[in-house]
């Protein structure tokens, strides 16, 4: 069985959070565009000023993903 991986956008500022919402509509539509077969997007308000989106990938589709999209940063996804 593949690893997940969630990568992270991070968001900072007042308007974080908007920011962070708009782009995981961004992030849906490339998992259409590209066919990824997992559909976990989200987004997250980590404090007033710090908030997150994310996708997850398996493995095989992580490298392709990071080159395209550029997230911030990624760690292990374990169904939270």
């Amino acid at each position: 069985m593949s690893r997940k991986i969630k990568l992270i956008w991070d968001f900072r500022g007042p308007a974080a959070l908007k920011t962070a919402e708009h782009h995981e509509i961004h992030l849906k539509e490339y998992i259409t565009i590209e066919k990824i077969a997992l559909n976990i997007t989200g987004f997250q308000i980590l404090n007033d000023m710090h908030a997150i989106a994310f996708m997850v990938v398996t493995d095989e589709n992580m490298i392709g993903v990071r080159d395209a999209l550029k997230p911030h940063r990624g760690e292990l996804y374990d169904n939270e």
